[in-house]
């Protein structure tokens, strides 16, 4: 960092040339005086697997490193932005590589963080730098900053919300255009809306990494992304999205946080989202979060999720807060004082569900389905009967009381074995929202 009167220079080095990185450079080199703090930023080396590649952004006049282990060491820079991606490898020796000498950080590296966050928040800690990561959870909507900032000091309850904007789009698409999940996949992969592999989105794991970021800085602990409970959207079937728009609901990815117990439990899976909520209605591949708290009572947020804009707006905001001299610890105290989140043993989940189940055309079947429900001690909320469409059976739906989702498990168990039964139930959970 140069200084010439009141005005300081400060030096990115920036890891990562895609799309959010094109971005940040073509931000900085318009707006090198944007922070209010009346610093001026100055890119000073980047690093990304090719140099020869297409960009945006002229690259040509600077400074090139093969290896981003190299430009985080590098005496030219003062922060180093990491925008490789992944949880291991070079992102994560070229995080640590920084931080060990002793230069801020700021990544939009949510799996970095949900996986590694504990051991990064403690070498930053011990080399008195920052780590921030505001890019990493839902694009340029502020929620970490919000979270870790804003509530601080806040009873916050349980957060909940659409984090991932693939799975949003794709399954707003199937409600829309009555496509099945494959058809709808292979067309947002064709526009770009997924990877070639969309494990990370269609799996959960992306939205695990997100929420399990935001657990910690809500509940005061460290990311244990090894706890999250995550189920992707892959088995969400077209009947369902259809059913439950029936029943007044929509079928939404939901990652969420909530205390149990003196832990708190992180899970992401498909629920049914009453269709007036505002999570329901956001739409594409639109972001959400719910945050409840018991003195701020609910607060929502939407917006962009992803792309060039919105991200590099966040990496931007987090190196202003740098110029500015933020110091705090990377999570809620310091990483010595945290332990893992994870939810307290002895506290069961409990929810509503909906279970839908493909039964023969004949007497009897209903009655039978709704013994094994009482017998298994779930208790009927409401029920839909469609009748024979070109499917081999009839969809018999029901959705039930609160219940333990063990005993929700169990009683879906007991009425697959029926014999009337064509195919296994399949259950999903009610939001509770």
């Amino acid at each position: 960092m140069s200084t010439t009167g009141n005005h300081r220079t400060w030096r990115i080095g920036v890891a990562g040339l895609g799309t959010v990185g094109s971005g940040l450079l073509g931000f900085l080199s318009e707006r090198p005086d944007y922070a209010l703090e009346g610093g001026r930023v100055v890119v000073t080396g980047v690093s990304a697997r090719s140099r020869s590649r297409s960009r945006p952004v002229d690259i040509s006049r600077l400074p090139w490193f093969d290896d981003p282990v190299a430009l985080a060491q590098s005496p030219d820079i003062d922060i180093f932005v990491e925008l490789v991606g992944g949880s291991d490898g070079p992102a994560k020796a070229a995080v640590e590589a920084a931080l060990e000498a002793g230069k801020a950080v700021v990544t939009a590296n949510k799996a970095l963080i949900a996986e590694h966050g504990a051991e990064l928040a403690a070498l930053a800690e011990s080399r008195g730098v920052p780590l921030l990561f505001e890019a990493a959870v839902m694009g340029g909507v502020p929620a970490v900053k919000i979270v870790r900032e804003a509530l601080v000091g806040e009873d916050i309850r349980s957060l909940s919300g659409i984090l991932n904007g693939t799975c949003n789009y794709i399954l707003t698409e199937m409600e829309t255009s009555g496509s099945a999940f494959a058809d709808v996949l292979a067309e947002a992969q064709r526009l770009g809306y997924a990877e070639a592999d969309p494990t990370m989105d269609v799996g959960g794991f992306d939205a695990a990494h997100k929420i399990t970021i935001l657990a910690a800085l809500a509940f005061g602990g460290s990311p244990n992304f090894a706890a999250a409970e995550i189920h992707g959207i892959t088995g969400v079937d077209l009947l369902d999205i259809r059913l439950a728009g029936d029943l007044g609901y929509r079928v939404k990815l939901i990652a969420s946080a909530e205390r149990a117990g003196t832990g708190a439990r992180v899970r992401v899976r498909p629920f049914l989202v009453r269709k007036t909520h505002p999570i329901a209605q956001a739409d594409g591949a639109l972001n959400a979060l719910f945050i409840e708290g018991s003195r701020i009572g609910r607060i929502f947020l939407q917006g962009p999720g992803a792309g060039a804009g919105p991200t590099a707006a966040a990496v931007a905001a987090d190196i202003a807060d740098v110029m500015a001299g933020a110091r705090r610890p990377v999570f809620q105290a310091p990483a010595e004082a945290l332990s893992p989140c994870a939810p307290s043993e002895d506290v069961a989940a409990k929810g509503r569900g909906y279970i839908r189940v493909m039964v023969r055309d004949e007497p009897g079947v209903l009655a039978a389905v709704s013994e094994e429900l009482a017998e298994a001690g779930v208790s009927i909320e409401s029920f839909l009967q469609k009748p024979p469409g070109e499917a081999a059976g009839v969809p018999i739906v029901m959705t039930t009381h609160t219940v333990a989702e063990s005993v929700l498990d169990a009683a879906v168990a007991r009425i697959a074995r029926l014999p009337a039964v064509l195919e296994p139930p399949r259950l999903l959970h009610i939001a509770g929202i």
